[in-house]
């Protein structure tokens, strides 16, 4: 059963949902899951959505380890736990029968086939999930193309929120619009992971600008933000305030300078750095034009950058392989130094570095921590004034873990990303 701590929980996660239309909820019939899935539909504002439980979602399957503590599995299964934490894909254990199995790679089988049963009965509906971490890591990585060997890679809070857009059915582009959402329970940000001492960096993008407003094509134009970007960038500053922040990184463009500089106001004492690695991509004669112009010009190349960008040469600008490469160097360099520096940090909290840039490279970099490429583009939201938290606890060159993506809800408007959707 749940405690009374996580019932309080599970209404406030009830609360944040209840302006959302949800058609149906799914539960692992796992008594932990289901009965937070009661509380939750118990919240929501009638008509409620049925309630039903899937042999899809339960938790992942670790006979062995079962309501061991994890020193304990840790030090009894030195060799099997450490191939668990850094190559969970080639995990083995043996099932109760005497069988070997692959538990990761299982559950992501188990994942891909609720989303393949489910999926065709919600075309156009939102529906709610309830399940476990493992499984909820598996739903993710799988809807979005994350290679098993990821799954320690993506962080699942007690009652966090996850919103994933899927375009149709299964096959067809999933949008991860924000992950391990925790506002609603009254928490700004992850705890970082207790292991390692390595590094935390905050990646932001920008707040608005009037261009963004107007979907026109801004790239490597100096456009400063607007009311809405400068409000914008005050609130990430605000949410920030409380954090500890050891550096500022920005793109030396106006928008995310403006913004870095908001944050800043806050952490005076910690150097400020522009980095042109972090520049937004060059959509060269794009520039300054709406997307109906655009559309005028290169309709077939437009549809192409929507669909395919990875086969998209921005005339008179660059490419996403281009960017892609800068973008990734730029980050990996950021990471280095920012372990070294951790290294040599006293006190409990890691060094915090801070990444201002724009929704491209933001979405590089995103896709760079998960080994996918340009095809996977249109994979992360990222929302003006948004902020992402990235964790490398064993340092660079170790797996990073993405604790949270496109957190909005310093911006105050609820738990979805209700940013300006224009162009980049």
């Amino acid at each position: 059963m749940i405690t009374e701590a996580g019932r309080a929980t599970a209404q406030k996660v009830s609360a944040v949902l209840g302006d959302l239309a949800i058609a149906h909820v799914y539960s692992s019939p796992l008594q932990r899951a289901y009965a937070t899935a009661e509380v939750i539909v118990a919240g929501l504002p009638a008509p409620r959505p049925p309630l039903t439980p899937a042999a899809g979602l339960l938790e992942i399957d670790l006979p062995a380890w079962e309501g061991g503590l994890r020193q304990e599995i840790q030090a009894q299964f030195s060799d099997a736990y450490h191939t668990w934490k850094h190559a969970p894909h080639q995990f083995q254990m043996q099932r109760k029968d005497g069988q070997s199995f692959f538990p990761v790679l299982d559950l992501y089988a188990q994942a891909t086939q609720f989303w393949q049963d489910i999926l065709p009965k919600h075309d156009g509906e939102t529906i709610l999930i309830v399940a476990h971490n493992g499984i909820n890591r598996a739903l993710i990585s799988t809807a979005l193309g994350f290679p098993p060997a990821y799954y320690h890679a993506v962080q699942q809070s007690n009652c966090c929120v996850n919103v994933l857009n899927f375009a149709g059915g299964w096959g067809e582009r999933v949008q991860l619009e924000s992950m391990n959402l925790l506002a609603h329970l009254g928490t700004a940000l992850p705890k970082p992971r207790p292991e390692g001492k390595g590094p935390r960096l905050l990646l932001v993008r920008h707040g608005e600008t009037e261009w963004n407003r107007q979907k026109r094509f801004q790239g490597q134009i100096d456009v400063e933000l607007n009311a809405t970007g400068l409000r914008q960038a005050q609130q990430v500053a605000e949410f920030l305030r409380s954090t500890p922040i050891d550096q500022i990184i920005t793109s030396p463009l106006l928008r995310p300078k403006q913004t870095a500089e908001a944050i800043h106001q806050y952490h005076s004492d910690v150097p400020f750095l522009l980095e042109d690695g972090l520049l937004e991509i060059s959509h060269g004669l794009w520039e300054g034009k709406l997307e109906a112009e655009i559309s005028a010009s290169y309709a077939d190349l437009l549809r192409q950058w929507q669909t395919t960008p990875e086969t998209v040469q921005m005339p008179a600008g660059e490419n996403l392989d281009q960017v892609w490469a800068r973008s990734a160097r730029t980050w990996d360099q950021i990471v280095a130094q920012a372990t070294q520096l951790s290294q040599q940090k006293s006190g409990p909290d890691p060094w915090t570095t801070v990444v201002v840039a724009h929704d491209a490279v933001n979405k590089a970099i995103l896709c760079h921590l998960f080994g996918l490429g340009p095809a996977a583009f249109w994979t992360f939201k990222q929302g003006n004034g948004c902020v992402s938290v990235i964790d490398y606890p064993h340092g660079a060159g170790a797996m990073p873990v993405l604790q949270a993506m496109n957190i909005t809800s310093h911006l105050g408007d609820g738990i979805l990303d209700r940013t300006a959707a224009g162009a980049l």
